[in-house]
């Protein structure tokens, strides 16, 4: 996986954080039916940007198909799977000398 800098994590947290904050304030336009449509191309745009600015990582296939779920889709999944995918790493414990 490659190393993305801080400027690409957060952009695509702010991505991320605007995609679910549209969801939540303009949810009335988001209930199943047309409207759905855009909804679907929100969170597909979404996805396409922030793998674009982070590469892929496992988080965000659970992420996406929790946004097809109705009623589900209103946790902030995508903030929550880019924040899981570009959280710093510890690095591995220093092993003793024998």
């Amino acid at each position: 996986m490659k190393h993305y800098g801080p400027p690409r994590k957060h952009a695509a947290l702010l991505v991320a954080l605007a995609a679910d904050a549209v969801q939540w304030i303009l949810l009335p336009f988001f209930v199943p039916g047309l409207p759905s449509v855009w909804d679907t191309a929100l969170d597909v745009v979404v996805a396409l940007i922030v793998i674009r600015l982070v590469g892929w990582h496992p988080a965000f296939l659970p992420a996406g198909v929790a946004e097809l779920v109705p009623g589900l889709d209103l946790f902030p999944s995508w903030t929550a799977a880019v924040w899981f995918a570009t959280r710093k790493k510890l690095p591995p414990a220093p092993t003793p000398a024998p």
